[in-house]
């Protein structure tokens, strides 16, 4: 991922849209340490660019998050001006289908209580609400969700089975 874009991402990150982290060199020591845990633990982060644009406008896929790499997070972020397009719910579906078909059952996220849009992104997704907790370095409330889906299968998307048009 490239450091500017990703310098860029991270500054709109929070309720007010601003980050500590957000300059070129924070970014770049955080792309390295993504990397390198990639590499220990297999899973990784892949950018999003818009098909017809081709411009970089976030990422997607899993982490080693607190349960672990066989029940990882699905981690995703896009610039907040790609929002509200349906990118982060197709990426995320193509991630969650992609674990489904190394095996992998349960996945988790984790997000901040002010974050709107990334509850809607797990709604469609078909995740659902675990637990909340507040994080005792930051004080920051979060929201843990859960997915259990055999291989393949997808939430249902359009018409409940048996509708009529």
């Amino acid at each position: 991922m490239d450091a500017d874009f990703y310098a860029e991402l991270i500054a709109e990150r929070g309720p007010r849209g601003r980050w500590f982290g957000a300059t070129v060199d924070g970014a770049r020591r955080i792309i390295w340490r993504n990397a390198e845990a990639g590499k220990r633990s297999g899973l990784g982060l892949l950018a999003i660019r818009r098909r017809k644009e081709g411009d970089l406008i976030g990422y997607c896929g899993l982490i080693a998050g607190t349960a672990g790499i066989d029940q990882p997070e699905i981690a995703y972020e896009l610039l907040r001006r790609a929002h509200g397009h349906g990118y982060a719910t197709e990426a995320a579906m193509a991630v969650i289908d992609a674990a489904a078909a190394t095996g992998r059952h349960r996945l988790w996220s984790t997000v901040r209580i002010w974050n709107a849009p990334s509850f809607r992104v797990l709604q469609k997704t078909g995740f659902r609400r675990d637990h909340s907790e507040t994080e005792s370095r930051a004080a920051i409330r979060s929201t843990w969700f859960v997915t259990f889906r055999p291989a393949k299968s997808r939430p249902s998307r359009g018409r409940p089975a048996g509708s009529r048009r």
